[in-house]
């Protein structure tokens, strides 16, 4: 970006800059730069603020490792505020919770984006192998057990596709959905990149794949 082309004299030398989770699209926080923070940002990847309070450029999670991985950034139409995209290495409030914009939830627009929660608590469960839970099991049995749940779950999808019952045939979606949610989590595939096949698959006049043989 033109770091020239910002206006930091409106604001005494800062602009605001808002983060954004780069998966989910959450406001994380607000934060301000001045020119030497943005350009520490751009060079580090890391989001990095001047701190009113502090008086000095801040890394955010510079003592929490709490960090915002910088993925893409924006200047408004008026070149004195910043969009930024990033992956927090952790909460981003310093009350612990994910987002600093925390007193009451919004709603998504869609329900689908429980999926994206979904991914993430299967993760996480990876990682800290909780006893008695499910997923723990079936990462503990590995790959050949996953693969097989998908594939019995599919079958079973198949069949309640055939029946009138769709209370069924939900059910069995939903366990099919999940169990590949899993396996994707196993191999390190993530759902983003699922769709991002499906996007360049269905782009306009992108349909070879869906054409008979």
């Amino acid at each position: 970006m033109n770091i020239e082309k910002l206006d930091f004299n409106k604001g005494d030398g800062l602009i605001p800059a808002i983060i954004q989770d780069a998966q989910t699209y959450q406001v994380l926080m607000l934060g301000y730069m001045n020119k030497a923070a943005l350009e520490t940002t751009l060079e580090e990847e890391r989001v990095t603020f001047y701190s009113r309070s502090k008086e000095r450029l801040w890394t955010k999670g510079e003592i929490s490792g709490n960090y915002l991985d910088l993925v893409d950034i924006q200047q408004d139409c008026d070149d004195d505020t910043l969009l930024i995209l990033a992956n927090p290495k952790g909460p981003t409030c310093h009350t612990g919770d994910q987002s600093c914009f925390h007193e009451k939830e919004f709603k998504p627009k869609s329900n689908l984006s429980f999926l994206k929660d979904l991914e993430q608590l299967v993760i996480s469960r990876k990682k800290e192998m909780p006893e008695d839970s499910y997923t723990t099991y079936l990462f503990k049995k590995g790959i050949d057990k996953i693969a097989q749940k998908v594939g019995e779950e599919a079958v079973e999808t198949v069949i309640e596709a055939k029946n009138d019952k769709n209370k069924k045939f939900v059910g069995e979606v939903a366990d099919l959905i999940f169990h590949l949610i899993v396996l994707l989590v196993a191999k390190g595939v993530s759902l983003k990149k699922i769709v991002k096949r499906l996007k360049k698959r269905h782009t306009k006049g992108n349909h070879k794949h869906l054409s008979a043989s």
